[in-house]
Formats: C-alpha cells, structure tokens, sequence
C-alpha cells in the first residue's frame, strides 16, 4: 500500500482544493493519505515553505501547488 502525505499550510486554498482531490484518489486506490502542516515542524516549514501544497508518495516528491487526479491515481496504481 502506498502512502501519501500532503504537506499543507492553514488558511491555504490551494491546500484545501489539493486535498479535496487527493483525498479521493487515494479513498478509491486504497493508498493511506495523511495530512501535515508544514509550520507545525520548524524543518518542514524550512523544507517546504511557501511551496505548499506539496504531495509526497511513499517518501519521494511527486509534486507542489496543484493535484492533478489522474496523474496522482497512475502513480498509485502503477
């Protein structure tokens, strides 16, 4: 099972609607989604800063700013 993390910000739309996409996705594929606030962690606030939102697969960045649904369901299931 992959996992997914969303690093996001509060306050922040883009987050909002990349999680509204990811969180499908990952609902219907089966992969484990979880949601972190990068200014909850001084090193993820360094890491990822105003590049949020930010979406990680099993450790490895997959991409920032936008969630692109199909793209994001071929990475999970392929």
């Amino acid at each position: 099972m992959h996992q997914v993390i969303l690093y996001t910000r509060v306050g922040c739309h883009l987050c909002d609607v990349a999680k509204d996409v990811a969180v499908p996705v990952c609902a219907d594929t089966g992969a484990e989604f979880r949601e972190v606030d990068v200014d909850a962690d001084p090193e993820d606030r360094a890491e990822y800063g105003d590049r949020v939102p930010v979406v990680v697969i099993d450790g490895v960045e997959h991409g920032y700013f936008e969630v692109d649904a199909d793209r994001l369901r071929r990475a999970l299931t392929g």
